[in-house]
C-alpha cells in the first residue's frame, strides 16, 4: 500500500476507518503495531525494503535519486529469490515508478519498465474537474502552474472499480497466482491508493458523509517546542496546511483519504478472496506493508517527508502458514506485536522463513522470533532516516529525533501518543536521550548524486549542516542549491 498510515481498523488511527479486509487479515496474521519505515519517502523506503540496504548504507535518501545508479550491483529481494529457484512476478508500484530492477522479475505488469501513469493507473486522468487547459486540476482552485498542487487533489469518480488501475493490478496478480507452476512463486502486488490524487469511485466517498467527517487530532501551537528545521519541514513545499484550511477543504481531504483507504482495503479483499479460492492459502506466506505513513494537518503538516510518528509508523502484518520450512509452527496468527520493528526487516525475515541461505549483505533483523511469540524479548530499536544526517530512533516507549541543524525531539509514547510534548530539553530524560542517540550511525553513507532531473520547486537533500545553513542564508532559495550543488 502506498502512503497508508495507521488509519485502519486494526491500528485504530482514525475512528471512522472502514477496513474489514485489513481486520480479516489481522485475525490470520501477526500485526505489528510499532512498525516503522526506513525513510518517509517512496523511493528511499521502497529501495531499502527491496534491496535490503538501509538508506544510511546505500546513500539513497531521496525521491530525487535513481537508486540503480547509487547501488548498481546489489541483488534485490526478487532477484535473490530468483537465484534460489523462484519465479518472480508482480504488478503495480513496488519500486518507485520507473526505477525498476529488471533482474527482480521474470514477468511484470504493465511492463518491465513500469510505464505506470497511462497503463497501470488510468484513474490519474479521470478527475471530474479536469479540462483541456488544466488536465490535472487542484481542488483548491490554485493556478495550474502551481506545481505543488500537481496531484494534490481529491474527488469522487463516477466509474466502476474495474476501471481503476489497482483493480487491474489485482487481476494480473490473481492470474499469476493461479497459473500451474513447477517453481515456487515470489509474487508482489503494489496497490497505489491511498496515494494522491484521491480519486476513487463515488461509493467509497459515500461511506463518509462530509458533515460527519472527523478531523485528525491537532494541538494549536504544536510547533512551539520544536527546532527551526522541524518548522521548515512542516511547511516545506509552500505551507499545505494553511492552503487547505483557507480553501475550506480540510474535511473534504480527510474524506478523500478515508475513501481511498476503503478502496485499497476492497482491493486487498479481492486478493485475499483470490488466495483462498486458489487453494494455495496454506502454502503461501503473506506480507502486507505500507511504504510509510501520512499526515493530514497534524503539526500543521501534510504529506510524508517528516520524522513524526504519523508519518514514520507504517502498516505491517505477516502470515506464515504451518509447516513452512523456516517456521514449522507458523506465525502466531491473530496476535498483536508491540515491539519496535522496521520495514527493513521484511527482506531478512522472508529469506529466513523460506529457508533460503542467509543474505549477509543486507541490513535488518529477521522477525521470526516475534512471529512465533509476539512478546518475545527484542533488544532492537527501529531506525528511520529523512534525507541525509537526520534520524529518528523508535524504542517501544520513546521516539528520539535529531535533525541536520542539531535540534532534537523526544516523545514518551506511554503518555503522549500524539507527540505533542517535546521532552528533549528536559534534563530528567537526558539518559534516555543519550541511549537512543547512540543508535544513530556515526558514519552514514554519503548522499549519492544521480542523474535524476530536479526542478526549481524541488528542495534537494542537504548533504551537510553547512549546506543547510547556506540555503537559509540565501533566503531558502532552492534554485541556488540546484545551481551550486545539483546541476
Amino acid at each position: 500500500m502506498d502512503d497508508l498510515n495507521d488509519w485502519i481498523e486494526p491500528l485504530k488511527g482514525h475512528p471512522q476507518a472502514v477496513t474489514p479486509n485489513f481486520t480479516r487479515f489481522m485475525q490470520r496474521s501477526v500485526c505489528f503495531t510499532n512498525a516503522n519505515c526506513p525513510s518517509p519517502g517512496c523511493n528511499p523506503s521502497r529501495t531499502a525494503i527491496m534491496t535490503g540496504l538501509a538508506p544510511y548504507t546505500s546513500g539513497v535518501y531521496s525521491n530525487y535519486q535513481d537508486w540503480r545508479e547509487a547501488i548498481p550491483n546489489h541483488r534485490t529481494m526478487g532477484s535473490y529469490f530468483r537465484q534460489h529457484g523462484y519465479f518472480s512476478s508482480g504488478a503495480g508500484k513496488i519500486f518507485h515508478y520507473h526505477m525498476v530492477d529488471p533482474d527482480c522479475w521474470d514477468e511484470y505488469w504493465p511492463s518491465q519498465q513500469q510505464n505506470m501513469p497511462e497503463e497501470a493507473f488510468p484513474d490519474f486522468a479521470k478527475s471530474p474537474l479536469a479540462t483541456a487547459d488544466n488536465p490535472t486540476p487542484a481542488t483548491m482552485n490554485m493556478p495550474a502552474f502551481h506545481q505543488m498542487y500537481g496531484m494534490f487533489d481529491w474527488s469522487a469518480l463516477d466509474i466502476p472499480d474495474e476501471e481503476m488501475g489497482d483493480f487491474k493490478s489485482v487481476d494480473y496478480v490473481l492470474q499469476q497466482l493461479n497459473k500451474p507452476r513447477d517453481k515456487p512463486l515470489f509474487l508482489a502486488c503494489g496497490i497505489y491508493r491511498p496515494h494522491l490524487p484521491w480519486y476513487v469511485p463515488r461509493k467509497y466517498f459515500d461511506m463518509f458523509p462530509l458533515d460527519d467527517v472527523v478531523l485528525p487530532k491537532r494541538l494549536e501551537n504544536d510547533l512551539d517546542d520544536v527546532g527551526p528545521r522541524a518548522k521548515d519541514i512542516a511547511v516545506r513545499g509552500g505551507g499545505y496546511h494553511q492552503h487547505v484550511v483557507d480553501a475550506g477543504q480540510w474535511k473534504q481531504a480527510v474524506q478523500g483519504y478515508l475513501a481511498s483507504i476503503a478502496f485499497a482495503d476492497a482491493m486487498f479483499g479481492r486478493l485475499l478472496d483470490g488466495l483462498d479460492e486458489s487453494g494455495q492459502q496454506e502454502n503461501t506466506i503473506v506480507v502486507l506493508w505500507s511504504d510509510h505513513g501520512w499526515q493530514l494537518g497534524e503539526k500543521q503538516h501534510w504529506r510524508k517527508f517528516a520524522l513524526w510518528d504519523n508519518v514514520v509508523r507504517s502498516v505491517l502484518m505477516i502470515h506464515v502458514p504451518k509447516n513452512t520450512l523456516g517456521l514449522r509452527d507458523g506465525s502466531a496468527d491473530g496476535q498483536l506485536c508491540h515491539r519496535p520493528v522496521s520495514l527493513q526487516d521484511i527482506y531478512p525475515t522472508l529469506v529466513d522463513v523460506c529457508g533460503l541461505p542467509a543474505n549477509t549483505e543486507i541490513d535488518g533483523h529477521s522477525l521470526t522470533p516475534l512471529l512465533t511469540k509476539p512478546d518475545a524479548p527484542w533488544d532492537h530499536v527501529a531506525l528511520t532516516t529523512y534525507d541525509f544526517g537526520e534520524f529518528s530512533v523508535r524504542s517501544e516507549r520513546y521516539r528520539y529525533t535529531r535533525y541536520i541543524d542539531g535540534s532534537e525531539e523526544l516523545y514518551d509514547h506511554q503518555s503522549d501518543t500524539e507527540e505533542w510534548h517535546n521532552l528533549a530539553r528536559d534534563p530528567e530524560y537526558s539518559q534516555i536521550k543519550k541511549q537512543l542517540a547512540a543508535e544513530i550511525p556515526r558514519s552514514p553513507a554519503p548522499l549519492v548524486k544521480t542523474s535524476e532531473k530536479l526542478k526549481p520547486h524541488h528542495i534537494p537533500p542537504f548533504r551537510s549542516r553547512a549546506e543547510y545553513d547556506e540555503w537559509l542564508q540565501h533566503g531558502k532559495d532552492n534554485q541556488y542549491l540546484l545551481d551550486k550543488y545539483w546541476r
